[in-house]
This record gives structure tokens, C-alpha cells and sequence, in this order.
């Protein structure tokens, strides 16, 4: 099997900044429970006003992961939850039968003018946890593995690799790896789950005789387990057992029932879902 399954192209995106979005895609709809994936940034904002900012808005069935960076945010959701995100850590928010958030860039970031860059990922729930109550999970940077291999560096985010195990909460068995590779190095790519993802930040990698480019992301094959550099590049390696049948996106929601879809728009049409405490602007559904 060819270690590469499918290079992915970004697509720009305008949600009130220029994101690029590489899942879902025609033909990759997830890898492993992993449905969606920004590329925010980096991006810089007016010291005045709201740009960047996302208002509240609903999410259904899914679990949102944001990492950053560079740069800081702050989430705030309907379950009363504010809390700073900061480079290298990661906010879980299950989503579940529904929750509403924000994401606003806090204003002395704004002020210092300093870049916001990150990546916004969504897992798709399994299909008995679709309904579960919603909840709010922060794990600082401190509390994630990191260690070096060689020329490597790399952070767990979530899951498990090398001996090393991530505190994040997880639904399914999960792979989601931060790496960065000095000029020269190589990192064996953990195959331990089934489905597999690599993204890049920056600089380029060979694997299996080919070169990638910053802002490809790759759909790996089985046996895909090594990648080099010769100038060095960062990127992230992410997926896991794949999905527990098929899931549909609309708008914010994902589901495996088409009917929960249009219920949960009904909902946020007629104000059913529970806001941010002191929010009152939100995202109108499409």
C-alpha cells in the first residue's frame, strides 16, 4: 500500500477572518473520529473593535478541540465556563446534545498586536455519546507529555504514544500529536491507530521518496511510519478507530441521524438552546 493515501489542499475560508479549512473534503469526510479541520492565522487584529472575534453560536454531537500556537483566546460558553487558551494547551468542549460558545481575542493581545495562530479541530462523538450532557474540559501545556527523539520534539495533545500517555478526556481511541523536526532529523510516526492524518505548519518533509509542502495536510496509508526534513519543519499528526458509521455535518451539528440536524436549526431558530451568560450577539444559521 502507498504510504501516501490522498494529498489535501487547504481552501480559504471567511468566518469573519481567512481560515484554511482542510476537513471535510469531497471523498475524506473524517480521519479516524476527526471531522473538521481550521487552520487559523496567523493573524493579526485592530487594537479596537471586534475583528477575529466568533460570536456564540451552537455546536451539536461533536466535541471541539482548539490548540494554539501562537497567540491567545478566550471561550466562553453556555455552561458558564470562561477560560483563556494559551499556546500548547487544549480546550475540549463536548458538545454533546448542545452547548453555545464564543471565541474572542482578549484585548491585550489585540493591543500588543500580537499573531493568533492555531488549529480548531471537531470529533465526531460515538454514536452513544451523541446525546450526552454537555461539558467543559482545559488542559494546560504543562499537563500534556512532551519529549525529545533525536532531532524532534514533540507534545501529546491526545492519546497515547511512545510510553506517553495525554490526560485529555477521550470518546474512542484517538491520536492527536504536536511535532517539531530540526534540519536534518526524522521522527518515526507512531501506527498504532487505524486512520491517520498529517498536517503541516511550516517547512517541508520526504516520506516515501515525496516532498511536502507547508499547508498540505495527508491521508496516510497502513504502513506510512517514517518522515524526514532537510531544512526542518513542525506540522501535527492526528487520527484513530474510525468512525462508528456515517456522520453528517450541517452548518455547526454533526450527526448520524439527518432528522437531529434539522432539529437542532429549528432550535437555534427559535431560541431554544441555552446562551453565554452577558453574550446577546450570535451567528444567524445560513
Amino acid at each position: 500500500m502507498n504510504d501516501i493515501v490522498r494529498r489535501i489542499q487547504p481552501v480559504s475560508k471567511d468566518i469573519g477572518f481567512v481560515v484554511r479549512r482542510l476537513l471535510p473534503v469531497m471523498g475524506t469526510r473524517s480521519i479516524g473520529p476527526f471531522v473538521f479541520l481550521d487552520h487559523m492565522g496567523p493573524a493579526h487584529f485592530a487594537a479596537e473593535g471586534t475583528a477575529g472575534d466568533v460570536r456564540q453560536h451552537p455546536h451539536i454531537g461533536l466535541a471541539t478541540v482548539t490548540y494554539l500556537r501562537q497567540g491567545e483566546m478566550m471561550h466562553r460558553d453556555s455552561l458558564g465556563t470562561e477560560q483563556r487558551i494559551t499556546p500548547g494547551d487544549i480546550n475540549l468542549m463536548v458538545a454533546g446534545r448542545g452547548i453555545v460558545h464564543s471565541e474572542r481575542v482578549p484585548a491585550d493581545i489585540r493591543q500588543a498586536g500580537q499573531a493568533i495562530e492555531g488549529l480548531q479541530m471537531w470529533l465526531a462523538l460515538p454514536q452513544a455519546d451523541e446525546a450526552c450532557e454537555p461539558s467543559f474540559h482545559h488542559y494546560a501545556a504543562s499537563t500534556l507529555p512532551t519529549w525529545q527523539e533525536g532531532g524532534a520534539r514533540l507534545q501529546l495533545l491526545i492519546g497515547n504514544a511512545a510510553n506517553h500517555q495525554s490526560p485529555v478526556r477521550t470518546f474512542a481511541p484517538t491520536l492527536y500529536l504536536s511535532w517539531q523536526l530540526a534540519a536534518g532529523a526524522s521522527l518515526t510516526l507512531p501506527t498504532h491507530v487505524a486512520e491517520r492524518g498529517l498536517y503541516l505548519f511550516d517547512g517541508s518533509v520526504q516520506i516515501s521518496g515525496e516532498t511536502i509542502q507547508a499547508g498540505e495536510l495527508l491521508v496516510l496509508g497502513e504502513q506510512a511510519s517514517q518522515i524526514s526534513t532537510a531544512a526542518g519543519a513542525s506540522g501535527v499528526l492526528f487520527g484513530g478507530a474510525p468512525l462508528d458509521g456515517p456522520r453528517y455535518l450541517d452548518w455547526n451539528f454533526v450527526a448520524s441521524d439527518r432528522n437531529r440536524l434539522q432539529q437542532a436549526r429549528d432550535d437555534w431558530a427559535n431560541g431554544r438552546f441555552a446562551m453565554v451568560n452577558g453574550e446577546s450577539e450570535f451567528i444567524p444559521q445560513p
